[in-house]
C-alpha cells in the first residue's frame, strides 16, 4: 500500500519534529492542501520542474524530502540531489536545519521492519537494496554539472546569493529533466523570482490560507484573504516587508524598495507619451548637431521644437548612465530643463559602445544650449565604461562637466575631476536626493519606463542597488534591466543640487528661530536694549 501511495506513507509511517508544541515528535498526518502537494512533487520528480512558492511554516521542505525519501524506499536506482546555499544547511549534525537531519529524523522513526539496509556518509544516503541514493550538495562552485539526477531540490532559493543562484540554474539544466525549487519570496531581483514568474515551468503555491489551521474564521478585507492567525501574525511582523515575504508570497513587496510605492503611483499617473521621436545627427565630433524626425529613433522628446528644429532656450543638464554596448543593458541620456525642473529628454540604446555613446551625449549636449550658445552640462558616471565615454568627450573638445565636490566633505567647494564616482555613501547621497526631488515635485518626470524603473531599487547591506530583472518588454532590445534610465535621470538631478541648497538657506534665513534657542533670547536682548534706549 505505502509503495503504490505516497500519501499512504506520510499518513501511516513518517514523522515530523516539532518542538513549539508540548511533545515534539508528532505523526506525519497531511493537511488536504499538503496531500496534492505530494502527489504533485511525485508527478514532476523525472518529467519536468516544478516551482513551490510558499508561506512561512507550511511544511513544504518535509514534504518535499519525505517525498524523495518514499522514492529512495520503494523505486529502484533512483538518484536525487539536495543542493542549500551553503554546506551546513544540507548536512550538519545535530543542526534541524540541516536537509539531511530532516531525512535522518523520518528514518530513525519509521518501522524497523521498512526500513532497508542502508548508508550513511556525509552529505549521502545509500539504499542498499534497491541502489538508490540522496546526495547533498551546497551552491560553492558549479552545481551538478556534468552530472545526471533523477531530480534535484533546491529548498530556501531566493536565499542564494543571486550569483549563485544564476549559476546553479544553468549548471543543473542539463543533469535533470526535474528540478524542484522550493522557497519563500525575497524580492525580485534573483533568480528564484524568474523561476516563479517562468511560463515553461510548473507552478505550485502553498499559502498560508490554504491551511485549515491558520485559515480558521477566514475573511476578506480590500480584496486581500485575512483571518485571526494571520492578524496576530502581522503584528508580530516588523514591517510590510517581513508580512509579504514569511505570508503573502508576495515578490514586489518582500524586497524593501527604495521610492515608496504609492507616492511612486503618484508620480506615474502624471505620466505621459513623448511629443516627438527620432535621432539627433551630428558630425564625427559630435558637432552640428540636427533633429531628425522618426518613429524609431531612440530619442524621445517632452518638449516642442522651436521654428528652427532646435530646443526652447534654457539651462539643461543631461545625466548619463554608461553601460558596456554588448547588449546586455542600455547606455541612458536624460536632459533635465534646470529653470523648470522638467525632464525634457530621453535616450536608450543597449548596443552603443562608450565611445560611441560619448559623440551622441557631447551632440545631445550642444543641441540643448542656453541664450549664449553654451552646450548643457555633462554629468556622467567617471567608473567603468563611462571613462572611456569621458576621454573621448574630452578629446572632442568638449569642456561642459560636472565636476564632483570634494570627497568626504559637505562643502559646494568641487575638485577638477569630471564626473560622477559611484561609492556606497554617494549612491546613498544621490537616490536620496532624486527620490526627494521627485517626490516633492522639484523634478517632473514624465517617463513612464523611467519610473517604472524606479520601482526596482531596493535598500541593501546599507546601500542602494536595483534588483536584477529581466524584461522582454523593453523597446530599446536590451536584454536586462539594471536601472538605467532611472540612474540617468538621478545623476542629470545632481545639477539642482547647488541651486536647492541657496534655496534652503533662503528659508532658513527667513524662518522665525526657536523661542529656546540662543538665537531667540539674543533678539530678545536686543529688542529689550533697544525699547530702553528709546
Amino acid at each position: 500500500m505505502c509503495a503504490d501511495d505516497p500519501v499512504a506513507w506520510f499518513n501511516g509511517f513518517a514523522f515530523t519534529y516539532d518542538p513549539r508544541l508540548e511533545i515534539a515528535t508528532i505523526p506525519f498526518v497531511l493537511y488536504p492542501f499538503q496531500a496534492d502537494a505530494v502527489r504533485t512533487i511525485d508527478a514532476c520528480i523525472g518529467t519536468e520542474d516544478l516551482c513551490i512558492s510558499k508561506s512561512r511554516d507550511m511544511g513544504a521542505s518535509w514534504i518535499l524530502l519525505g517525498t524523495f525519501l518514499w522514492r529512495w524506499l520503494f523505486r529502484s536506482e533512483q538518484s536525487f540531489l539536495l543542493v542549500s546555499r551553503n554546506e551546513d544547511y544540507v548536512d550538519k549534525s545535530g543542526n534541524p536545519k540541516a536537509l539531511f537531519w530532516k531525512l535522518d529524523y523520518l528514518l530513525r522513526h519509521m518501522p524497523s521492519w521498512m526500513r532497508p539496509k542502508y548508508e550513511r556518509a556525509r552529505l549521502r544516503l545509500t539504499n542498499l537494496d534497491n541502489g538508490s541514493m540522496i546526495d547533498g550538495e551546497s551552491t560553492t562552485g558549479d552545481v551538478a554539472r556534468g552530472d545526471r539526477r533523477t531530480a534535484i531540490a533546491m529548498d530556501e532559493f531566493a536565499a542564494f546569493e543571486t550569483e549563485s543562484g544564476y549559476r546553479a540554474l544553468a549548471s543543473t539544466r542539463d543533469a535533470t529533466r526535474s528540478r524542484i525549487f522550493n522557497s519563500t519570496p525575497a524580492g525580485t531581483g534573483n533568480a528564484f523570482a524568474d523561476v516563479a514568474q517562468a511560463s515553461g515551468i510548473r507552478q505550485l503555491r502553498l499559502h498560508w490560507s490554504d491551511h485549515p489551521v491558520k485559515a480558521e474564521g477566514l475573511y476578506w478585507s480590500d480584496g486581500k484573504a485575512r483571518s485571526p492567525w494571520y492578524d496576530r501574525e502581522c503584528l508580530r511582523c516588523v514591517s510590510p516587508t517581513e508580512i509579504a515575504q514569511e505570508l503573502d508570497i508576495d515578490f514586489s513587496g518582500s524586497q524593501s524598495v527604495f521610492f515608496d510605492p504609492q507616492k511612486l503611483a503618484d508620480v506615474r499617473s502624471r505620466c505621459r507619451s513623448p511629443d516627438s521621436r527620432g535621432e539627433i545627427e551630428h558630425n564625427a565630433q559630435g558637432g552640428d548637431p540636427v533633429w531628425q524626425e522618426s518613429n524609431t529613433g531612440r530619442w524621445r522628446l517632452w518638449t516642442r521644437l522651436v521654428a528652427d528644429g532646435t530646443p526652447p532656450t534654457s539651462n539643461y543638464a543631461v545625466g548619463a548612465d554608461i553601460a558596456s554596448g554588448t547588449g546586455s543593458s542600455n547606455s541612458c541620456l536624460s536632459v533635465l530643463d534646470l529653470r523648470t525642473g522638467r525632464k525634457v529628454a530621453e535616450w536608450a540604446s543597449p548596443d552603443t559602445r562608450p565611445d560611441r555613446m560619448a559623440l551622441v551625449a557631447v551632440a545631445c549636449c550642444r543641441w540643448f544650449a542656453d541664450e549664449s550658445g553654451s552646450p548643457a552640462t555633462l554629468i556622467h558616471e567617471a567608473a567603468g565604461p563611462g571613462r572611456i565615454m569621458g576621454d573621448v568627450a574630452v578629446e572632442t573638445g568638449f569642456r561642459h562637466f560636472w565636476l564632483r565636490p570634494v570627497d568626504g566633505m559637505a562643502t559646494t567647494k568641487l575638485t577638477q575631476r569630471i564626473g560622477w564616482f559611484p561609492t556606497r555613501e554617494s549612491k546613498v547621497a544621490m537616490w536620496g536626493a532624486y527620490r526627494r526631488l521627485l517626490f516633492d515635485g522639484a523634478f517632473e518626470n514624465p517617463s513612464i519606463d523611467a519610473i517604472n524603473e524606479c520601482g526596482e531599487f531596493v535598500y541593501t547591506n546599507g546601500g542602494v542597488e536595483h534588483v536584477r530583472a529581466v524584461t522582454a518588454q523593453d523597446i530599446s532590445g536590451a536584454r536586462m534591466n539594471h536601472g538605467d534610465r532611472a540612474t540617468a535621470d538621478a545623476l542629470a538631478a545632481l545639477a539642482l543640487g547647488p541651486r536647492l541648497a541657496a534655496r534652503e538657506t533662503l528659508v532658513r534665513r527667513d524662518a522665525e528661530p526657536d523661542p529656546r534657542s540662543m538665537a531667540a533670547r539674543r533678539r530678545i536682548a536686543r529688542e529689550s536694549e533697544a525699547s530702553a534706549a528709546w
